[in-house]
């Protein structure tokens, strides 16, 4: 069936992202992961990496990636490093500073052989990993698309319009810190509304926090309250 105001969220495939990402794609009909766009120069972005509590404090966690080219390449044109063995340094960080948490044992049986994923395309990965953590918070997979497989042109907010029209949607999802970039009357020109995320991150207990610290990544909530918690978090 149809749905006759159908909402769109579009965003970069992440790097093990944060609640408010899983909150985004609860809200929307259709999430497309925005793959084919230019891959930031810069040395930290959160297409390969996320913070963690490390020695209770929030700290980076990098996967690096292979940087020997010239000129630019899209996010789906990008290579993790090959024979970095970064993937069982995630697993020994994990296993050291969340082994104690209350449910460390039971997330991390369903996520070690995720981490130790051999895909070397980060939006390959990333993909997989967001669609096995959405399906495990019961979101269906079914609604995931791919921004490089609807054949849309324009940047910015041309391109966000041209990605919501091509799955008819009515209303766009934009993120708490849109504001600085959506030009909101190109959306309305095109019928198309802003539904505003307005995602508020709630507290929950971090057994290796001195204070709580927001904004690091879904596996930290997972660790400390489980699936079905953070499941109720982002729903």
């Amino acid at each position: 069936m149809e749905i006759s105001n159908k909402i769109i969220a579009i965003h970069q495939p992440n790097f093990f992202p944060w609640l408010g990402y899983f909150n985004k794609i609860a809200k929307a009909d259709v999430f497309i992961f925005l793959d084919n766009v230019q891959f930031s120069k810069t040395a930290g972005t959160w297409s390969n990496r996320v913070k963690f509590l490390l020695n209770k404090s929030p700290s980076w966690v990098t996967a690096p990636i292979d940087r020997n080219f010239k000129g630019v390449k899209n996010i789906n044109e990008m290579y993790f490093q090959r024979n970095n063995p970064w993937r069982n340094k995630l697993i020994k960080t994990l296993e050291l500073n969340y082994k104690k948490a209350p449910f460390f044992e039971e997330i991390f049986t369903s996520l070690e052989l995720l981490i130790l994923n051999d895909e070397e395309r980060i939006s390959e990965y990333n993909i997989t990993a967001i669609k096995f953590i959405a399906d495990k918070l019961g979101l269906p997979n079914d609604k995931f698309q791919l921004s490089s497989e609807l054949k849309c042109e324009g940047q910015s907010n041309e391109l966000l319009v041209s990605l919501t029209l091509s799955t008819n949607g009515k209303i766009y999802i934009c993120g708490g810190g849109a504001d600085s970039y959506q030009n909101e009357n190109i959306f309305i020109e095109n019928n198309i509304s802003l539904k505003r995320q307005d995602f508020q991150h709630p507290q929950y207990e971090q057994y290796n926090a001195h204070t709580f610290t927001p904004g690091l990544s879904i596996l930290d909530t997972l660790f400390n309250i489980g699936w079905h918690e953070t499941k109720m978090i982002i729903t």
